[in-house]
């Protein structure tokens, strides 16, 4: 065997394996490391999969929660929606806190009449009223001795309580005559309520807009035990 520079052709093929080995000692991973990688892609492939799906749940919920909010706006706002009395303007056909069903129907698809008790909305104010609408476009109201009348005939109103009808400051109102969109509305306790003839910031008779009826009291449904209609 020949020995170049002091080696053995051999002796060389040794040693450059040993360096092979040695360097791929160096650079190629242990089972372990290889293990610790794998766990680890794992572990953040299954937290990014926990947030989308978290993601997917939260957008879930809200688009839920938006129909929902959605369909109850347009259930109030088309057909019905329970409104609570605040006050004794129209006692005693209602009393105060009770609950009352209102329906839309009617008047998205048709006009108010004489004697609803319908909900209102007065110029400037943002709360609901509830009143009786007493006259409609063309009528002429006024109150005498306090008797109503309506284009001069006297109107029978059973559901008026004589206490709630005997204050000189509810004897009497002049004539009004309603224009093309106006409308009048009085509480059934005439001597306890801010109405057409009297509406707060005027102090004399102001008429409401169609606009303005918003809604029909047709039943009390709260409390159970005084469940009723409403005429």
């Amino acid at each position: 065997m020949r020995r170049e520079n002091g080696e053995t052709s051999e002796e060389r093929r040794t040693v450059e394996t040993a360096d092979a080995e040695e360097s791929t000692a160096q650079t190629a991973p242990t089972a372990g490391e290889v293990t610790e990688e794998t766990d680890e892609a794992k572990r953040v492939a299954t937290a990014q999969e926990k947030k989308k799906h978290v993601q997917k749940e939260i957008l879930s919920w809200i688009i839920t929660l938006g129909s929902a909010v959605l369909i109850a706006l347009m259930i109030r706002t088309f057909l019905f929606e329970p409104i609570r009395v605040d006050g004794s303007s129209m006692r005693d056909t209602l009393q105060n806190n009770e609950i009352m069903f209102v329906t839309k129907p009617e008047y998205l698809f048709g006009d108010p009449q004489r004697e609803d008790v319908v909900i209102c909305k007065y110029p400037g104010r943002t709360e609901n009223f509830v009143k009786r609408l007493m006259g409609v476009p063309g009528d002429t109201i006024e109150v005498r001795d306090f008797v109503v009348y309506v284009n001069g005939e006297a109107v029978d109103e059973p559901y008026l309580t004589p206490t709630n009808n005997d204050d000189a400051s509810s004897a009497n109102m002049d004539p009004v005559t309603l224009g093309e969109d106006e409308y009048f509305v009085m509480g059934d306790n005439r001597d306890n309520s801010h109405d057409c003839r009297n509406y707060y910031g005027y102090g004399k008779p102001a008429t409401l807009t169609r606009s303005q009826i918003i809604g029909h009291v047709r039943f009390v449904i709260f409390p159970f035990n005084q469940v009723r209609t409403i005429d």
